[in-house]
């Protein structure tokens, strides 16, 4: 396949990952936010196939790729589905900031990343112009979900997407880090998402709820 064509593709992937950061901020049901967000987490597996050099090695490459679709596309999604239907929660109601002002500050943050990105120094310059441009919008868009929402599942998911950003940026130095700091790196996401299930799990089983401020009425 052409570097043309590839390089076609991964804007294509780029779009639709922003896409699924405004999906997200916008979707009060929780069962809609998490399939979009192991959507987002294939396409970004698809990735590192895309961009990755012609000298680097192949099997860097697959690893990579193979260990983000399923820690990010399959695993984590799961694990936070079962969470939801333990809870019997299907939506996020009464968010702390609206899902108006949210897509409106989603999209803020957007033309500020593209803005931004088209001025910043890269180690790699001959990378695609939206990689940095999507990393620094899914990272936004991760910390208004976090600090935006109530429900455990959706900061969990906040979570999620900002991590998502981040490993987009970190395709940046794909030639330089060492697989296997890759892989810690994938395997730290599984175990604090696994850790934030049970925790979700219990804040239910406790109040009878997902809502985080019900932690407010803990005491010593």
């Amino acid at each position: 396949m052409s570097a043309l064509r590839l390089a076609t593709i991964a804007e294509t992937v780029f779009i639709l990952v922003v896409m699924i950061d405004f999906f997200v901020l916008a979707s009060s049901r929780l069962k809609a936010a998490i399939r979009a967000v192991a959507a987002q987490g294939a396409l970004l597996a698809l990735l590192p196939l895309l961009l990755a050099p012609q000298e680097l090695h192949v099997l860097h490459v697959l690893a990579l790729s193979l260990g983000a679709l399923l820690v990010k596309g399959i695993a984590i999604p799961w694990m936070l589905g079962w969470a939801m239907r333990e809870a019997s929660v299907s939506r996020e109601v009464e968010p702390v900031v609206g899902y108006v002002p949210s897509l409106v500050l989603g999209g803020l943050g957007v033309m500020l990343a593209f803005a931004f990105s088209a001025t910043l120094p890269l180690p790699t310059p001959e990378r695609h112009p939206y990689l940095v441009a999507t990393s620094l919008s899914t990272v936004w868009t991760g910390m208004l979900l976090v600090v935006s929402r109530k429900k455990a599942v959706s900061q969990v998911l906040g979570f999620l997407v900002l991590e998502n950003g981040v490993f987009v940026f970190g395709l940046l130095l794909s030639d330089f880090m060492p697989w296997m700091v890759e892989a810690g790196v994938l395997l730290d996401l599984f175990a604090a998402v696994f850790v934030m299930g049970i925790v979700i799990f219990h804040i239910h089983r406790t109040f009878s709820s997902m809502d985080t401020e019900k932690l407010s009425a803990l005491r010593d």
